[in-house]
């Protein structure tokens, strides 16, 4: 039970990283409201903690149950695994079916402040692209209109010139890419251990209500 406390923190933690770090809040508040990346973002968030809450609850529950031999309990702790479990089957589903959305949105996003800093260098988008230079340690990209120089000259980072940078769409795709290793990884750890938590609750209820019916048997009442 202990486990799946510890896995309902984690999944806790990496929610609020992913919601609060810095290179995912730059890119959910440039984004437009026709963006999907805003959505996503959000979404993830409160899923993540919900999901975390109702396994931490289900730990709880089993652990009572465990102490006390309550088939209530149990079943209640067996309830709260199995919706676990539903909500972590879309979200695996939706993970490997749109495995490239979350990442076209945000090249996407960087693909419109570049554009419109590119055609008006006195845009107020100038600030974010300087932003996202920081943030991701990336210095614009290879642009088929060329005339890239005056741009990157003002919002890459100190002494980082293009041709020593990194191509700001690939360190994105190559940053969110290790991001999602990790949510995969969990993903995963986290449906093997819900299943197998349905399994423990399931035989722990068996079990308290076989050996109540066993200490019944051979019980006489005198009247």
């Amino acid at each position: 039970n202990l486990l799946f406390q510890l896995l309902g923190l984690s999944i806790a933690t990496l929610s609020t990283v992913t919601h609060y770090g810095l290179h995912f809040t730059l890119i959910s508040n440039i984004s437009l409201e026709s963006n999907s990346y805003r959505v996503i973002h959000h979404a993830a968030f409160y899923f993540g903690i919900c999901l975390s809450m109702t396994l931490i609850l289900a730990a709880l529950l089993s652990s009572a149950a465990t102490v006390r031999e309550s088939r209530c309990l149990t079943a209640m702790g067996f309830f709260w695994f199995a919706l676990a479990f539903c909500g972590l089957i879309p979200a695996a589903c939706w993970r490997y079916t749109h495995s490239t959305e979350v990442e076209d949105s945000m090249m996407d996003v960087y693909d419109l402040v570049y554009e419109e800093v590119r055609r008006n260098a006195s845009s107020f988008r100038r600030h974010e692209l300087t932003a996202i230079h920081n943030a991701f340690l990336c210095c614009g990209k290879h642009s088929p209109f060329g005339d890239t120089a005056n741009v990157e000259g003002k919002t890459c980072p100190p002494g980082q010139a293009h041709d020593a940078g990194q191509d700001c769409l690939q360190e994105i795709q190559d940053f969110l890419k290790k991001h999602m290793v990790f949510v995969s990884t969990l993903l995963g750890v986290t449906i093997g251990l819900t299943v197998y938590g349905m399994i423990l609750t399931s035989f722990l209820w068996f079990s308290i209500h076989f050996s109540s019916n066993l200490d019944r048997k051979g019980k006489y009442i005198l009247r």
